[in-house]
């Protein structure tokens, strides 16, 4: 049950955090929704949207993954997420459902499998409400659209967006699985970066070994010494997150400082998911693909409460809840 915990933390991290996503501006964040400690419905104007300066246009069908929102691209003010609901998951991590439920549905992972319904899913009209989607599905989708194979049009792509799907695809493998090699082998259909690569190595060693009885804490400093101080985490500790993913770490996507960030709020709220996940969300810029490590590790070592998933726009289908 740790690793569906860990599962069932992600969700609930990037749906907590989703209307707050990418706000880099705190007091803006905090006169917009007040503190996030519940689910909320996103809203325009988001004061900090980029989406003005980008503009979408697909090569051919094959690679059309945006369809209607693509209109929103070039406007002010637009919400990334504009038209989710209070408690439901941004793209990344219904990817993330879909790919658990594909692995249990057939008692195993395979890459082809899994990228051809990753295709189908992105290009169903509808299937996904979010108006922004993260480079590397762009990247995967033009390639696709050129006529590459489904499984070599991954990216290289540094953003910490890549580990959304990890708990998912680590709890739904079977016993004895090689979960280490195929954690490698389902990055690398979307993402070729090597420190994105190293990083979701190191987030599934810290699962595994939370899920085999190690704290939080023991396992980031035996785990993840190559991201992570533990002596310098005891001098932050008693500074204000914002200080912290701010100044030391970027609240922003890119693996270097998302990660280190992610691993901060794990080891600081080791053993408070509640209070973990709402410091992640509250410290905003890339805080619902932060969620992904900080929804997962402090769910893997404390549970989820079932207010947490009832709360969710689709609910997971757990032992507890059957």
């Amino acid at each position: 049950m740790t690793l569906h915990q860990a599962y069932c933390g992600s969700l609930v991290a990037d749906a907590l955090a989703m209307p707050g996503h990418w706000y880099y501006d705190r007091p803006a964040l905090r006169r917009d929704y007040g503190v996030l400690d519940g689910y909320k419905a996103p809203r325009n104007p988001h004061p900090g949207s980029i989406l003005w300066r980008s503009e979408y246009e697909a090569l051919n069908e094959r690679g059309d993954i945006l369809r209607e929102q693509a209109v929103f691209w070039g406007q002010r003010d637009i919400h990334y997420h504009q038209f989710l609901e209070a408690g439901e998951n941004t793209v990344n991590f219904r990817l993330g459902r879909e790919l658990h439920d594909q692995i249990v549905e057939n008692g195993n992972y395979d890459p082809e499998r899994w990228a051809r319904h990753y295709v189908e899913c992105m290009l169903t009209p509808g299937w996904h409400r979010d108006t922004y989607l993260e480079e590397y599905h762009r990247g995967f989708f033009t390639r696709y659209a050129q006529g590459k194979d489904v499984t070599k049009c991954g990216v290289s792509d540094e953003h910490i967006g890549g580990l959304a799907q990890i708990p998912a695809l680590l709890a739904a493998l079977p016993e004895g699985a090689d979960s280490r090699n195929t954690v490698r082998e389902h990055l690398a259909l979307t993402h070729r970066h090597s420190n994105v690569r190293r990083a979701a190595d190191c987030f599934g060693r810290l699962l595994g070994s939370i899920n085999s009885g190690t704290s939080i804490r023991e396992a980031i400093a035996h785990d993840a010494g190559d991201w992570f101080s533990s002596r310098k985490a005891e001098r932050w500790a008693s500074r204000p997150d914002e200080e912290i993913i701010g100044n030391v770490f970027s609240p922003a996507c890119y693996i270097d400082h998302a990660f280190p960030a992610a691993l901060y709020l794990s080891w600081k709220y080791h053993d408070n998911f509640d209070a973990g996940i709402i410091a992640n969300a509250m410290v905003g810029g890339d805080n619902c693909h932060r969620g992904a490590v900080v929804g997962a590790l402090l769910g893997a070592a404390n549970g989820v409460g079932e207010t947490w998933l009832n709360g969710l726009n689709t609910r997971i289908a757990t032992p507890a809840f059957r």
